[in-house]
């Protein structure tokens, strides 16, 4: 036996390494390749392609957007991966596992930021809730997000029910000429168990009575940055564990990777 052949021996790639590396990122790659379609196809339904002006557009979130950023760091993270474990690339390996740590590190980052700067992220989360009360009505998707989220932690607007006065379709002004002045949202109303049908009619002129007292037996009171905070606290094991769990993935993902790059260099320097 040569000695070529020798040294070869004494150093090879880690087969479970590889394969476990390809198709953890290959599920990567598909979801973030659904995430992107899903994403680039609502933009498009939209009209956003022949209206170029909309990007531009910050005046409210466009959940759209969630699912384009998302699925196009998943989609561009998961080839790199794939493609990089399966190829024995040290080039794609290496880029996976930096920009998987870059975004470790903005993620832990933003945790420590969010911790040290809770009040101005409290006013930030006001003001996001209130300019999307204001576009309520402009864009379906957002609407659709408001309203799920009203309903999921039972409140009605930021800090209460008359938070939708910012909205041009829900204010109380005599200028109005919406059917739904001076109500609030369907999402916002106290449901029955008995009703298998949404009433989405619900919450009209419901902030015409002039007691507070009596939109409690209506419509949700509660604003939803508190019942979020509340809702926060209550869950804050899981949500840190879900966080931890993403966190020791992508560490993990970061070791593998540099792992086949240290074998891949080993095999070649035997050559």
């Amino acid at each position: 036996m040569s000695r070529k052949q020798y040294r070869y021996k004494g150093a090879e790639v880690s087969c479970f390494v590889k394969y476990f590396l390809f198709a953890f990122n290959i599920l990567f790659w598909l979801l973030g390749a659904a995430f992107l379609a899903i994403g680039l196809w609502a933009w498009a339904e939209k009209g956003v392609l022949s209206n170029l002006s909309a990007i531009t557009d910050l005046g409210g979130f466009d959940p759209v957007w969630l699912f384009i950023v998302v699925g196009g760091v998943m989609f561009v993270l998961g080839f790199a991966g794939c493609i990089g474990a399966l190829r024995e690339n040290t080039f794609l390996l290496k880029f996976f596992s930096v920009f998987l740590g870059l975004i470790f590190f903005l993620e832990l980052t933003a945790g420590i930021l969010a911790f040290v700067f809770k009040d101005w992220i409290k006013d930030q989360l006001n003001l996001f809730i209130n300019n999307n009360v204001k576009a309520y009505r402009d864009d379906i998707d957002l609407q659709n997000l408001i309203d799920f989220a009203q309903e999921y932690w039972s409140c009605c607007g930021a800090h209460g029910p008359n938070d939708w006065n910012m909205n041009i379709y829900f204010n109380c002004t005599d200028t109005n000429p919406s059917r739904e002045r001076c109500g609030v949202p369907f999402s916002c109303c106290v449901k029955d168990p008995a009703e298998d049908i949404i009433n989405t009619q619900c919450g009209y002129d419901v902030r015409r009575k002039e007691k507070e007292l009596e939109w409690q037996r209506f419509i949700y009171t509660k604003g939803c940055v508190g019942q979020f905070e509340k809702w926060l606290q209550d869950n804050l094991i899981i949500v840190a564990g879900i966080f931890v769990g993403i966190a020791l993935l992508q560490i993990f993902g970061i070791c593998l990777a540099q792992n086949l790059v240290s074998d891949v260099k080993a095999v070649k320097a035997s050559w």
